[in-house]
């Protein structure tokens, strides 16, 4: 009890100090949790486009990302063939651009696509989509920023297209990317008879196995890959998440060294007092035990406001309407626990130092200190 005593007593003393250690924790951990939450997102959602109404995706093996794969027609007709699938849908990707928007995404799908049928149709009808030729679907958010209705022409790169339709969808890329009937888009892109994958859905998931035995035999030059397989493996993905939590740790580190002079400078100005507690009987250890447990308590507590920081900004994040189906707030129980630990040991170990300076203080000497 009594070292709960002078942890609280020694960090009230110096309130400013340690309202700045604690906020420089706080800080760290809310941009740590929101960097990574927010990018996590991103790839949930980007894998979420892939994943759509499927179980497995097919593209180029040894490609680097997915807009440089090449999947032939006759592999995609021949894969739909197969007994057991239900389904199995080409999908072209594509960058795009239009006037005052360099980027867009574009998707070539067909007619019985997923994210046709799964979309609300706003405007059109998706019976019109397989007879297309110069027209296009936009998502709600891109004909919001290309200003285009039912029925109007829109540039995009450069062609023009009339719009057939505008969709509305949960996923954000999608929500503000163009759609275009496969054949026009594989016409636009210089890619004739080939997509970008497939996105497969078989009749019973313990056919998976076979289904990638299958591939590898038929296409030796195509991969098949169950979406959370693709999602853990992806080279863009595993970019993501590392830069995330890098400039996270880069975050908390800059925390974790404010905690370490916070503590340094209490030990230095506590010379004396530390002479006295060890004339009266204090080991190094409980010495030791002290200075990690006030800078334990400065870092959870810490942990614990940025938490709330970071959780409150993310929900702000998904207020925005510019944002909104872009940015992905679920926060993960595990990015939460894994935050908050390292938060924790960022605290103890820039209590290290002071630590060891406190037990080789000399009690005779340090007495005798100004």
């Amino acid at each position: 009890m009594i070292f709960v005593k002078l942890i609280l007593v020694n960090l009230l003393r110096h309130r400013i100090r340690s309202l700045i250690s604690i906020a420089g924790i706080a800080f760290s951990v809310a941009a740590m949790l929101t960097i990574v939450t927010v990018l996590q997102g991103a790839v949930g959602m980007f894998s979420g486009i892939l994943s759509s109404d499927s179980q497995i995706i097919v593209f180029e093996r040894n490609v680097s990302d997915l807009f440089f794969s090449s999947v032939s027609s006759t592999a995609a007709t021949t894969i739909a063939s197969w007994p057991i699938v239900q389904h199995a849908d080409p999908v072209l990707f594509g960058i795009v651009s239009s006037s005052d928007h360099p980027i867009i995404t574009c998707f070539g799908i067909t007619s019985a696509d997923a994210r046709l049928r799964k979309a609300t149709w706003i405007q059109g009808d998706r019976s019109n989509f397989a007879n297309a030729t110069d027209g296009v679907v936009l998502g709600q958010r891109a004909a919001e920023f290309l200003k285009a209705s039912l029925g109007s022409a829109v540039q995009i790169g450069h062609g023009t297209f009339h719009v057939i339709g505008i969709i509305k969808t949960a996923n954000g890329f999608e929500d503000g990317g163009v759609f275009m009937p496969l054949a026009s888009a594989q016409k636009f892109f210089h890619k004739d008879a080939e997509s970008s994958v497939i996105t497969v859905k078989l009749h019973n998931k313990d056919d998976i196995p076979q289904f990638k035995s299958m591939v590898k035999s038929h296409f030796p030059n195509l991969v098949a890959l169950e979406d959370d397989e693709f999602t853990r493996s992806y080279s863009q993905f595993k970019i993501l998440k590392a830069t995330a939590w890098a400039v996270g740790g880069c975050g908390l580190l800059l925390g974790g060294l404010g905690v370490a002079n916070t503590m340094i400078m209490s030990v230095f100005t506590r010379i004396r007092e530390i002479a006295i507690l060890r004339v009266n009987g204090f080991s190094n250890s409980q010495i030791a035990t002290m200075i990690f447990g006030e800078s334990a308590l400065v870092a959870v507590v810490g942990a614990v406001t940025g938490l709330l920081i970071g959780t409150a900004f993310l929900y702000l994040l998904k207020l925005i309407p510019a944002l909104h189906g872009y940015v992905d707030v679920t926060i993960q129980p595990l990015v939460v626990l894994i935050v908050i630990a390292l938060a924790f040991l960022t605290g103890v170990a820039g209590a290290l130092y002071p630590a060891i300076y406190a037990m080789r203080i000399r009690a005779v000497e340090a007495l005798r200190f100004e």
